[in-house]
């Protein structure tokens, strides 16, 4: 079979080099040097980095791309984002929030992000964001992989109508549940939501995932609940607790109890670097917190973590790209992880870790894992999360759906060279 794509000398995150890759039917045939077939369509990587795709596992989708409507987030605080929301749910149209989802994708695309998952809120009795994204779901299923979590923005038990709206949501189609217990009225209210959450997500054959202590108030520990549901229903490796900013402000002894509860129960964290780092701290003056939850501890744990992007141009984040290792070098800096090792688990936590996060099926760079990787103009996951590189070539089921041309400077130097590649400078 003539295989419909081959990438030629590749390097591959692990750090082995000189192999190809060959793509027919949308899956990876063979990865090895110097493959003797002819492939329909060549790639030459020329020792270039190539990576799978970039995966993220948090993100709001319903509001993306709305920054200024009806306002801007004068103060920048979580409230204030949640608060503006409200104000916009009841202008959202279905042709806006698709129109703007769909501009999203394609920016996704172009960066290497060919899946994610969006929180869709379900506290508008119509549910118009969970109609309008399925749709984009949809329509995007040929090159962008998107999963939909069931969000009661407004709480679960605090807003009207959300908890039978989060069953109906459910029955739609949307795959995953969603809780937000820290915006509950009270800590029990918070506890309560998330054992009708987790029952919900066991009897259904449901993932869980849940903006989990997104506060800097250390007391607010629902996480320890839903370690504890986790487990009470067998959902073990199926949970993901994200932001969980509140340990980042916990005492030692405490966490400690808790990492070991977080362990027990397979607890995925999804972390969210640029959004956490703008959020949190907003009451402090000096010294301030950064927020981000304790990723190393949890990584030296045995957990599953990964980086999210959560916001693009909505109520809570001005700025935003679809670029996963901006969130990635974010996360590298306010976590301290600048060893060989912690960088490339940053690398990681864009890619397998927040794949391995959603569950996907045929992820990855091996035989028989679908045809779906990114040519980075980098050497290596560092190098990437270093310059933020051009992605040369997006490939989805060994197809090309999108190209951008290699970032070379021109220079203009006596007695230096004529150009500069980003890639090559640091390197004799």
């Amino acid at each position: 079979m003539t295989p419909d794509l081959i990438v030629r000398n590749a390097t591959l995150p692990d750090g082995r080099s000189g192999l190809d890759i060959a793509v027919a039917d949308g899956r990876i045939t063979a990865i090895e040097p110097a493959i003797p077939a002819r492939g329909a369509e060549e790639i030459d990587a020329a020792g270039l980095l190539v990576s799978p795709p970039f995966v993220d596992c948090h993100f709001h989708m319903d509001a993306t791309l709305s920054l200024g409507l009806p306002r801007l987030n004068r103060s920048g605080t979580l409230l204030e984002g949640i608060a503006l929301w409200n104000e916009l749910k009841p202008l959202l149209t279905p042709e806006a929030v698709i129109e703007r989802a769909l501009r999203y994708c394609d920016l996704a695309v172009s960066q290497g992000l060919l899946a994610v998952r969006s929180h869709v809120d379900i506290c508008d009795d119509r549910l118009l964001a969970v109609d309008a994204l399925l749709a984009v779901k949809r329509q995007v299923a040929p090159y962008l992989d998107l999963q939909l979590v069931a969000f009661p923005q407004d709480g679960y038990l605090r807003a009207p109508n959300a908890a039978e709206n989060l069953v109906r949501a459910l029955d739609r189609g949307v795959e995953v549940v969603g809780g937000i217990p820290h915006f509950e009225r009270t800590m029990e209210d918070g506890a309560e939501s998330l054992r009708h959450l987790c029952r919900i997500a066991a009897e259904r054959g449901l993932r869980v995932d849940i903006h989990c202590d997104e506060t800097d108030d250390p007391l607010s520990r629902h996480v320890e609940t839903l370690t504890a549901e986790t487990v009470r229903h067998g959902l073990q490796g199926r949970v993901a607790g994200s932001h969980l900013t509140s340990m980042h402000s916990m005492d030692n002894y405490y966490v400690s109890k808790l990492l070991a509860l977080m362990a027990e129960a397979r607890l995925q964290v999804v972390a969210n670097p640029l959004i956490n780092i703008v959020l949190q701290g907003r009451h402090d003056t000096y010294p301030k917190r950064r927020g981000l939850t304790r990723v190393p501890e949890q990584r030296a744990m045995g957990l599953t973590v990964a980086f999210g992007q959560d916001c693009c141009m909505d109520p809570w984040y001005s700025l935003g790209s679809a670029d996963m290792l901006d969130v990635a070098h974010m996360g590298l800096h306010v976590a301290q992880m600048t060893s060989r090792e912690a960088m490339q688990a940053c690398f990681a936590a864009v890619t397998t870790e927040a794949a391995a996060v959603m569950g996907l099926d045929g992820y990855g760079l091996h035989v028989g894992a679908f045809g779906d990787l990114v040519v980075l103009q980098a050497r290596d996951p560092i190098e990437a999360i270093r310059l933020r590189p051009p992605r040369l070539h997006v490939v989805r089921r060994g197809r090309v759906i999108a190209r951008t041309p290699a970032r070379v400077s021109g220079l203009a130097l006596p007695g230096r060279p004529d150009s500069v590649d980003p890639a090559r400078s640091a390197r004799p």
